[in-house]
């Protein structure tokens, strides 16, 4: 019985990709994004990617109408991008706005990792047009719900180990992730994961949520994992009142001034 809009209420991990190499999908120069502007001193980035078959506007109209409000900052600037639309293996090929392709919705499989790979690089874009406004790379938080968040965790483990945090709402990575391989090698510092997941979550499973934050912790990710008890594949109030106490941990508006 979930709540959530159908379109939202898919599970997401696998996505787009072999479009975006370098700045053009379909003619277009970057990624489609839509912006809540911070109130004060832009000092701060928060990317949130949306979740299989969603857009960024879709997905930012969700946590509005759960909070009755923007999800907004004084000093950080939130970007809600939208995956170019390509052919999605688990609706027969049909085309969704994804962020990468995946061979089935399940834990067990291989990951579609031509896909994923060039839709970090579509993404490391975006990451440089905030570095370009003169936000460093530890004042950029990236996250998503359901597939936004297994791809912000393959964009930030594997290519942007310096963000300042990940976040995963109702979201996994396959069992032989290539995320996985990455920090196995890694011996660096590594980006603080918020992981939250509903226990009533019938497409994305809760114990593939457990799952990946075990994995993840035991190759050094420092992780919390927040469960909501009969929760479906959906979002709710608490939870992204509990991301913007996080959010606001890892970005603080007292920080501010270090960019002057």
């Amino acid at each position: 019985m979930s709540t959530a809009l159908p379109a939202r209420g898919r599970p997401c991990a696998g996505a787009m990709g072999a479009l975006l190499a370098g700045r053009g999908i379909a003619g277009m120069a970057a990624l489609r994004r839509s912006v809540v502007s911070p109130a004060g001193r832009h000092t701060a980035s928060l990317i949130f990617l949306h979740g299989s078959g969603d857009t960024g506007q879709g997905v930012r109209t969700w946590i509005k109408q759960i909070l009755n409000q923007d999800m907004a900052f004084q000093h950080i600037k939130v970007i809600y991008p939208t995956a170019p639309a390509r052919p999605y293996t688990p609706m027969k090929g049909a085309t969704s706005t994804v962020w990468f392709d995946r061979y089935k919705i399940s834990i067990d499989c291989p990951e579609h990792i031509e896909s994923i790979d060039s839709m970090c690089q579509g993404l490391t874009d975006l990451i440089n047009d905030e570095m370009k406004n003169g936000i460093t790379k530890d004042r950029i938080l990236i996250g998503g719900f359901s597939m936004g968040g297994g791809m912000a965790m393959h964009l930030a483990y594997r290519f942007h180990q310096d963000l300042a945090g990940v976040f995963a709402l109702s979201s996994f990575l396959n069992k032989d992730s290539a995320v996985y391989e990455a920090l196995k090698r890694n011996e660096g510092v590594l980006p603080e994961l918020f992981q939250c997941h509903g226990t009533a979550d019938e497409l994305v499973l809760y114990s593939w949520g457990e799952e990946t934050n075990k994995m993840l912790k035991s190759l050094g990710v420092s992780t919390s994992l927040h469960t909501f008890p009969n929760l479906n594949h959906e979002l709710n109030r608490k939870e992204i009142e509990e991301l913007k106490t996080w959010i606001l941990k890892k970005l603080p508006i007292e920080a501010e001034m270090s960019n002057e």
